[in-house]
């Protein structure tokens, strides 16, 4: 009887040998193949967004993300690719049409083969690269010939910031968990102390590693700077926030609007600020980073944010629904230089425009732009009482230039500065009127490079007809008051007149 064939196993991505052999990929070998290719994953995410000046995320947070795991390999292979090798690459001319759609993969293994990480020919890109070892060597030491440097660890750019300890600040879920019960779990395996700017917020020693801690994964606590987590705090929207109509007495419940949303960490910490009542719109116009901020709000349980993938500057504010609007988060975007230390924005192609010493590059001006027309098309929301402006920028060009360009058109809506966080001690450029109102962070001290602006409408500004909810029932209770006294009065004036002149009684019986 013949033995029936049994059906061959089906070999996966992690155990079959890449370039067509049966040796399975083991051990160290196994590992450096897979951290290569999450590696130009990673790589052509970042470059992509960059060449865009619109990055779907940092490279920490796209190394860090659940889809990667060989995190720690991963992150040094960008970092220190980045640095030089598509230089490299581009002079031994490898990167040709064949090969131009693997470029980011190109970058990492070129890193490894020049730096003493020798790489075994795994791949038909690993040996394309081997072969030509020899070039790429010549390549390397003629580049750094012409930058006049003996090493690639000199093209860094130096800054005085990127080894200063910087603590690590985590933002509680009060949406899943209150404050002190995150400090009680927390405290078990590190010091915790609160911080005395922003409810909520927790400092914890600069080396804490929270990527993996379950709290974070989650969504009960997040990694947030203190600095970012200002900005939310600013705004301060209330729970069960109304705006009414006092044409129709009508009690309408007012709305939230976060005008560039994504990635989702501020959206978030208005609802909790809410304590998840009222309604958030977070827009969003890039669809990648839609899918993240629908991440995030769901991660935080935030049940009272709509995800809207729609472009701030064309939302109409005569509709419906922008009409009950009555607080704007505008935090657009921007060049990301009071962050890029943190977020290694400096390992970028297009950093070395922002480096500018008089912060006038065309990027520049081009970000300050869209900044003030955002800002612009957040005044003309006629229920709009509060807006926060805020940038991750240290020029002046984003920040006070354009809270000054906008002063005007404010005053005309009925706009003022008001100050931002009071006790902060560290204020805006004084190039305006107000600019003590202006709040910045120090990139040196703080280690992060924040700007906040607060407008607020004034009382006798707002639009005719829309009032707040204690206005409202302010107005209904007395015009109740008045209604009953104008009864009581036509009874008890009539029954008297009736007691006193009995004759209009019996003329009216007949």
């Amino acid at each position: 009887m013949a033995r029936k064939d049994r059906p061959a196993k089906k070999q996966t991505a992690a155990s079959r040998k890449p370039n067509g052999g049966d040796k399975p990929l083991r051990g160290a070998e196994r590992s450096a193949y897979f951290a290569r290719r999450e590696a130009a994953k990673v790589l052509r995410t970042v470059l992509e967004g960059d060449a865009r000046r619109r990055a779907v995320g940092s490279i920490k947070s796209l190394v860090y993300s659940p889809s990667i795991r060989n995190k720690r390999a991963t992150f040094a292979l960008v970092c220190e690719t980045l640095k030089l090798i598509k230089d490299v690459l581009r002079a031994t001319n490898v990167l040709n049409s064949k090969w131009k759609r693997q470029e980011e993969l190109l970058c990492v293994i070129a890193y490894d083969i020049l730096f003493g990480k020798e790489s075994s020919a795994t791949g038909d890109a690993e040996k394309l690269l081997l072969s030509r070892k020899d070039k790429l060597r010549s390549a390397l030491v003629h580049l750094l010939e012409k930058k006049r440097v003996k090493h690639i660890k000199e093209l860094m750019p130096q800054c005085k910031i990127s080894d200063m300890p910087k603590p690590r600040y985590v933002r509680v879920n009060t949406l899943k968990m209150d404050v002190e019960s995150a400090i009680l779990e927390l405290t078990k395996q590190y010091a915790v102390d609160k911080d005395d700017m922003v409810p909520g917020l927790l400092k914890l020693p600069p080396s804490t590693d929270l990527h993996k801690h379950p709290l974070v994964l989650n969504g009960s606590i997040f990694m947030q700077g203190r600095a970012s987590s200002m900005v939310a705090a600013a705004l301060e929207p209330k729970p069960g926030w109304w705006v009414s109509l006092l044409s129709t007495e009508e009690l309408i419940p007012s709305d939230v609007l976060d005008a560039c949303s994504a990635p989702g960490n501020k959206t978030v910490h208005l609802a909790a600020i809410m304590k998840g009542k009222g309604k958030i719109i977070a827009c969003e116009l890039d669809k990648q980073r839609v899918k993240r901020l629908e991440a995030t709000v769901r991660l935080a349980g935030a049940t009272n944010v709509k995800v809207k993938h729609e472009d701030f500057l064309k939302l109409n504010p005569e509709e419906p629904h922008c009409s009950k609007i009555r607080a704007i988060l505008l935090d657009p975007s921007c060049s990301g230089s009071g962050t890029a230390i943190d977020r290694l924005d400096h390992l970028l192609p297009s950093y070395a425009a922002v480096l500018d010493d008089t912060g006038n590059s065309d990027r520049l001006m081009k970000l300050a732009a869209f900044q003030k027309k955002a800002l612009e098309h957040a005044f003309s929301f006629p229920a709009a009482e509060r807006i926060v402006y805020s940038t991750c920028s240290i020029h002046q060009i984003e920040n006070e230039d354009v809270v000054k360009s906008v002063l005007p058109l404010a005053a005309s809506h009925g706009f003022q500065l008001a100050p931002v966080h009071p006790q902060w001690p560290r204020r805006g450029l004084p190039v305006l009127d107000g600019s003590q109102h202006l709040l910045r962070t120090d990139l040196v001290e703080d280690g992060e490079g924040f700007f906040i602006a607060l407008f607020v409408r004034k009382a006798d500004k707002r639009p005719e007809g829309y009032a707040e909810r204690e206005t409202c029932e302010r107005y209904r209770s007395k015009r109740f008051l008045r209604k009953k006294m104008d009864f009581v009065n036509y009874f008890f004036n009539n029954r008297f007149r009736m007691l006193l002149y009995p004759q209009f009684r019996f003329k009216k019986q007949r």
